[in-house]
């Protein structure tokens, strides 16, 4: 199993920046492939960052490349989402992600179904 919880939500006017953090444990052969997710009420489930762990490659959906950037600490203990130039529509919960249920490549990651989940932390952008 993996564990994984969330932090550095938060409030901000549209054009700033906000980091998030995903604090993961558990399992090391269960956190190859990380991912961030948000979903906004009323919407679906948008995957917008993986990153593989062991080479640190990384991929971004396209409504948040160029302002977002998934990265992960010298020990692969904590997932960061950096964001910035943030927009209003950014709004939503946030959460991180851990293990895909079916094995994938590259950017399909942002698609899959994972096995763990933290409990989410909020942006809101105004």
């Amino acid at each position: 199993h993996v564990q994984l919880v969330e932090s550095g939500g938060g409030s901000v006017q549209a054009g700033g920046s906000l980091r998030l953090s995903c604090a993961v444990s558990g399992n090391k052969f269960e956190r190859n492939c990380l991912a961030w997710f948000r979903q906004a009420p009323g919407k679906e489930r948008e995957g917008i960052a993986v990153i593989y762990t062991t080479g640190g490659s990384t991929y971004y959906a396209d409504s948040v490349q160029g302002r977002f950037t998934v990265s992960q600490n010298n020990a692969k203990t904590t997932v960061y989402l950096q964001m910035n130039s943030l927009k209003p529509e950014d709004t939503a919960m946030y959460y991180c992600a851990a293990n895909p249920r079916v094995a994938v490549v590259g950017a399909k990651a942002l698609s899959a179904d994972f096995s763990y989940w933290g409990q989410g932390t909020q942006v809101t952008v105004s």
